[in-house]
């Protein structure tokens, strides 16, 4: 069953990308220049290289690393929540309920009053994904982080409208995350410090899933974020690109056929998802000195079912000078637990790993649940 929705995937997209081309090629778009880029990179691109059939007419297509470079005329906002929603098992039943109500906390978020305990010193600060927000990403986790007694604060950035780059997904209600990662950045580093102020707290605690850990890295390494963050806890978190089931790679050939598809798709998915593709200037940027900041302690969480962050297993860091890496299979030690890239916010196991990461001892055991695949069903 699973194989046969990533085929589906594949063929709908890439159909899409087909239809695109032909628009783009009557356009006349060219193709983006280079930026340097990592080595591991650059060799995923010679493995999708030994793998593309001739084009026609003969001539062998050569995936290129660099795609699209960011763009100058995409904006977003970020906005803080307005009212509490409520807890939630089930992804597609949060999901509804943040159509309907967008700017909804998550329950037990954003309680300004909260005041950390001297076992929890550091608040947390939640940073849902693309296309996502605060309350469908964590209808199930925050709540049972704020009754494990931490102060839990949540935001939605990335806030873009269509005609600023927001893409298609823009037009329905909280669908964000889909502006820069480098203004989220920035809206993370005003949040944070709010939450700082509020709190009194000297460091947060950051759990990030999707974009939100994408995010989290480029605060830490570029918008002052190292001093302020004790612990990085992440979900399927984007933090090397996504191959997207191979579309990414196969954009990336076509770009170097002379047509500039990935920057045709700027104004069709947003801007945030552009850069996300595996190979990206941002990624060449946001990883150029290694996957870590020193001080920090990292929880690194993937699903052998993500079907965006994919292959999987990009999402791993590897722990640099003074820094604590923990790479976690979601399914080790738990076959049963199906999370794909949704669901995973909605695993009883994955609020167990983040207990264990942010309190070890007094949540020293991992749960082990069957949680399906983009249904979820984690049990309140």
């Amino acid at each position: 069953m699973f194989a046969t929705k990533q085929r589906s995937c594949r063929a709908f997209t890439g159909a899409a990308l087909i239809a695109g081309l032909t628009i783009a090629h009557g356009l006349g778009i060219g193709a983006a220049g280079a930026a340097p880029v990592e080595p591991r990179q650059q060799l995923v691109a010679e493995e999708d290289t030994a793998g593309l059939a001739p084009a026609l007419g003969g001539r062998q297509p050569n995936a290129i690393v660099d795609t699209a470079s960011a763009s100058g005329w995409a904006k977003s906002t970020a906005s803080s929540t307005v009212g509490e929603g409520p807890e939630m098992a089930s992804a597609l039943a949060a999901f509804a309920y943040g159509l309907t109500h967008p700017d909804a906390a998550p329950a037990g978020a954003n309680r300004w009053d909260c005041k950390p305990s001297a076992e929890h010193p550091n608040p947390l600060v939640l940073l849902h994904g693309t296309w996502l927000n605060a309350y469908d990403t964590f209808a199930y986790l925050s709540p049972r982080l704020a009754r494990a007694g931490f102060c839990v604060f949540a935001f939605n950035f990335g806030r873009s409208g269509l005609m600023q780059g927001g893409g298609i997904g823009s037009v329905l209600p909280g669908r964000y995350g889909v502006g820069p990662m480098e203004e989220s950045s920035r809206q993370l580093a005003d949040f944070v410090d709010q939450v700082r102020t509020a709190t009194g707290a000297e460091k947060v605690d950051i759990v990030g899933h999707s974009q939100g850990g994408t995010v989290a890295s480029q605060y830490l390494k570029f918008d002052g974020g190292a001093d302020k963050v004790g612990k990085l806890v992440t979900y399927g978190a984007t933090h090397h690109g996504t191959s997207l089931l191979g579309i990414a790679s196969l954009g990336r050939a076509i770009n170097n056929l002379g047509v500039n598809i990935l920057g045709f798709y700027e104004p069709i998915v947003g801007l945030s998802n552009i850069e996300q593709a595996v190979g990206s200037p941002f990624y060449a940027r946001l990883n150029a000195d290694g996957d870590t900041v020193p001080g920090i302690d990292y929880t690194v969480v993937g699903s052998r079912y993500d079907e965006v962050t994919n292959p999987f297993d990009w999402t791993f860091l590897q722990a640099g000078p003074d820094a604590v890496v923990h790479n976690i299979t979601l399914q080790d030690g738990c076959e049963q637990d199906l999370s794909d890239h949704l669901t995973i916010m909605y695993s009883p196991r994955s609020a167990a790993i983040a207990l264990n990461a942010l309190d070890p001892a007094r949540y020293p055991n991992l749960d082990c649940a069957f949680n399906p695949w983009l249904i979820g069903g984690g049990s309140l």
